[in-house]
């Protein structure tokens, strides 16, 4: 099934999926009308695709828009429910919201680490890199929700079970830190 958005272009969704969304001020809606809504949101919250996807390349700025998203009543399981609508469930939020504002066909997150690997990689030494793609194992099988802040403890446990041991491979914690902070804007980057 097709809507037609404000901008004249149609999106593609999949009508066939049972999903119950709602209004904020409580009133049911159907994808479609939840999908348009979003659409006329989000020139409130970015100018363009370039300054989404600078917002969405850093953890604070993107949970920033994701709680302003929420606040306006398109909350993270909404999102996720439309990445099933639009048949974009292996996607970032990011192409979800790229989609929905400019037609952006989303690509999967194995797509986009396939894409950035080697530009991300020249950054950063070979204990560093091996880190990563442990990281970007972990945003490929469960999504960008990997790459926040706070999943950097969780992250670092579970590979190197123990932070000791990730201090002894990767350096002082506030170095850990800004690898993990920093490589999201190359993975973001436009191709």
């Amino acid at each position: 099934m097709k809507i037609q958005l404000a901008d004249g272009k149609e999106r593609e969704i999949q009508h066939t999926l049972a999903t119950s969304f709602w209004s904020p001020d409580g009133k049911p809606l159907s994808a479609a009308e939840f999908i348009k809504g979003l659409f006329g949101t989000l020139p409130e919250l970015f100018q363009d695709e370039n300054q989404l996807r600078e917002l969405w390349s850093s953890p604070d700025t993107r949970q920033n828009l994701l709680d302003s998203l929420t606040e306006r009543g398109y909350s993270g399981e909404d999102l996720l429910k439309i990445s099933r609508i639009i048949d974009a469930e292996k996607s970032d939020i990011y192409d979800v919201l790229a989609y929905i504002a400019y037609a952006t066909p989303p690509i999967t997150r194995s797509q986009r680490v396939l894409a950035q690997k080697r530009l991300i990689f020249s950054h950063y030494d070979d204990k560093q890199q091996e880190f990563l793609e442990f990281v970007l194992e972990q945003y490929m099988k469960e999504g960008v929700q990997e790459l926040r802040e706070d999943k950097l403890g969780s992250l670092l446990e579970l590979k190197y079970h123990g932070l000791r041991d990730a201090v002894a491979q990767l350096g002082k914690v506030g170095d850990i830190r800004q690898v993990f902070i920093s490589f999201q804007q190359y993975l973001y980057k436009a191709s």
